[in-house]
């Protein structure tokens, strides 16, 4: 899985769900409602205060791109 900042949430954690580590590490505790599933990670982001490009880097490190 290749992942940018307007890749939804809960596709990737379909795709993985030990990806969730990542987004708790900035604070997105909120994974199990359904509204943060459906937002991307630039929303995610600018609503958490957090760099959407640097979760996306390490979420793709993780999937190896």
């Amino acid at each position: 899985m290749i992942v940018t900042r307007k890749t939804n949430i809960g596709d990737i954690l379909d795709a993985d769900v030990t990806t969730g580590k990542y987004f708790m590490e900035i604070g997105m505790h909120c994974l199990g409602c359904p509204s943060s599933r459906g937002e991307n990670i630039e929303q995610a982001c600018m609503a958490h205060g957090t760099d959407a490009d640097e979760l996306v880097a390490k979420l793709n490190a993780h999937f190896g791109n």
